[in-house]
């Protein structure tokens, strides 16, 4: 064997001056291979710097972002879904609801926020696609009406924060009746005067988009973020057509007029509150 591959001394050490800094994080590589440590990410508004990649975050951090020093108060927390349907499919509903729950620490796929924004008060809604696909059921629905009854109570603006696969399945025609449950909820924030913003982040899909993502007075989205009813392909299949080269971008989306603006995440804070301080007329915040 050579001796390259033969320890002389016994029990070497290295001094701590010498030691290596070992890396202090998780790393995170974008879809175009840009790698970004997690905490340079976190401090970017979980933005990859070099691509402008937008990562798929959920309530926890857009509330980070977007409330002051992330102070709010959190609306209906306990709400949880029944199974009045009984329904089963590979597995059991109320089985696949306990394993979200556990999973990722939520309740539901939606958590409703209350709290100041650049000063001024406001009830965020927002959607986590890790619970079931960001599924829009019965308690999402309750959730966003509650939300908006508690805008119209306190005369506050409402943000909506979609990020949705679309219906619950698993609750059938009682997800879909909350598509018509939030947006008469929605004419009735409008007859009180308040605003509306909606954000649109990827993916905003099915259901959702038939409902209140695309009812705001002014509708904006994140860069890059994948929003349509039904999803390419089967847009594809459906229509028998090729489809335009991002086809269902924020970008492209944004050209057949569904969207009015799209705004970087780092940005998102001071962009909302402008809309709002527009529509309502008031002096505009820096």
């Amino acid at each position: 064997m050579s001796s390259w591959f033969k320890r002389k001394e016994k029990g070497i050490q290295t001094s701590t001056e010498q030691k290596k800094d070992t890396p202090r994080g998780l790393w995170y590589k974008s879809p175009t291979g840009k790698i970004v440590e997690s905490e340079e990410l976190a401090k970017n508004f979980y933005v990859s710097p070099e691509d402008g990649y937008h990562v798929r975050i959920g309530s926890k951090e857009y509330f980070e972002i977007l409330f002051d020093d992330n102070k709010f108060t959190e609306l209906d927390a306990k709400l949880t879904s029944k199974d009045p349907l009984k329904f089963e499919d590979t597995k059991k509903y109320v089985d696949r609801l306990k394993a979200a729950q556990k999973k990722t620490g939520l309740k539901d796929a939606v958590r409703t926020g209350v709290g100041n924004s650049l000063g001024k008060s406001i009830v965020i809604c927002c959607m986590d696609f890790n619970f079931i696909g960001g599924s829009m059921g019965s308690v999402v629905g309750e959730k966003i009406a509650r939300g908006i009854d508690h805008a119209i109570k306190k005369k506050m603006p409402f943000l909506m924060i979609s990020k949705s696969g679309g219906a619950r399945m698993m609750e059938a025609a009682l997800s879909l009746m909350q598509l018509a449950k939030t947006s008469a909820k929605l004419a009735q924030l409008a007859e009180a005067g308040l605003p509306y913003i909606s954000l649109c982040t990827d993916p905003t899909t099915g259901g959702t988009t038939a409902s209140y993502a695309m009812l705001g007075d002014i509708n904006i989205s994140e860069p890059g973020a994948l929003i349509g009813f039904a999803g390419p392909r089967i847009v594809k299949d459906f229509t028998g057509k090729d489809l335009p080269e991002g086809f269902q971008t924020a970008e492209f989306v944004k050209e057949q007029g569904f969207l009015d603006f799209i705004v970087h995440r780092g940005e998102l804070k001071k962009k909302i509150n402008l809309y709002i301080d527009l529509i309502q007329n008031n002096p505009i915040r820096s």
